[in-house]
């Protein structure tokens, strides 16, 4: 595994020696997995410090869901979901925090309250000052491949060829924020599983996730409860799975596990303590 080394505030991410843990904290009412289990404040900073507890190397906190079909949300609704939860988590943990935003003013807010990271699904597209944002800021910036956006990308998704084609849209992305003054070596890039993608791109991604490493960035891969293993899993009379049933855990982490072996430097999950025994296997396998 190709290693980086990764400034996110006083903290420091050394990516490649094992794959990292970003652990999700969703503030939402509305997500497709975990929707309303932890709208409130309290609830939601509960659920980090566990997560953090079980192993999460990283909190990723975000206030929009983004499952196929769903409306945008509004910069002060969102703000008002995240900052208070990220402002009470700040001093207490000893992991970066993410903030999982397409606004750069929810991000720069976000960052003043105690983030040091930004993800963004977007990849710069639905916010123009997200770059710049992020380039004052001063914080690594995700960049995730999506085809369209949350309200259509499931609608039809074609490619003329898969890998090549996100590969080269990843690529772009990361060389708009440089030119924005982002630091080239705090850039990390996110296929995007489940993002404007059939079941089949999804596994593909996976399987030929390797080729990924040619564009020279960290590699974050989101494949927890995702449609494609609950459609795998379920039975022919079943229209979907609950996504909090045991089969599809027992699935994502198959998922990790592969993802992992692929070398990708950080998985993003909701179940951290599963993924965690599942990475001790596979990071020593690698490190042998």
């Amino acid at each position: 595994m190709q290693t980086y080394t990764v400034t996110c505030g006083s903290r420091t991410l050394e990516l490649g020696s094992r794959t990292l843990i970003m652990g999700i904290v969703n503030i939402t009412p509305d997500s497709f997995s975990d929707g309303g289990r932890f709208f409130s404040p309290d609830r939601a900073m509960a659920q980090a410090l566990q997560l953090m507890e079980e192993g999460a190397d990283i909190l990723d906190v975000g206030g929009e869901s983004t499952r196929p079909f769903s409306d945008p949300v509004g910069e002060s609704e969102e703000l008002d979901r995240v900052l208070p939860v990220i402002e009470g988590l700040a001093n207490r943990v000893s992991v970066p925090i993410s903030i999982d935003t397409t606004k750069a003013s929810v991000a720069r807010q976000a960052v003043a309250a105690g983030a040091t990271m930004i993800n963004d699904i977007s990849a710069l597209r639905m916010d123009p000052e997200m770059a710049s944002t992020a380039a004052r800021c001063g914080v690594p910036l995700i960049l995730m491949h999506m085809k369209g956006s949350p309200k259509d990308m499931q609608v039809a998704p074609v490619y003329s060829d898969l890998i090549p084609d996100i590969m080269a849209f990843l690529s772009e992305a990361r060389d708009r924020a440089v030119a924005a003054g982002v630091d080239r070596g705090a850039v990390i890039l996110d296929p995007g599983i489940g993002f404007g993608k059939t079941i089949r791109h999804n596994l593909q991604i996976i399987r030929d996730l390797n080729r990924f490493h040619e564009l020279g960035a960290p590699l974050l891969v989101g494949p927890s409860r995702k449609m494609f293993i609950r459609q795998l899993l379920k039975d022919p009379s079943e229209k979907d799975m609950d996504p909090l049933c045991p089969e599809v855990a027992r699935g994502t982490q198959a998922a990790v596990a592969a993802i992992a072996m692929q070398g990708a430097h950080v998985v993003r999950v909701h179940d951290v303590a599963l993924t965690r025994d599942t990475l001790s296997v596979i990071n020593a396998i690698a490190s042998v």
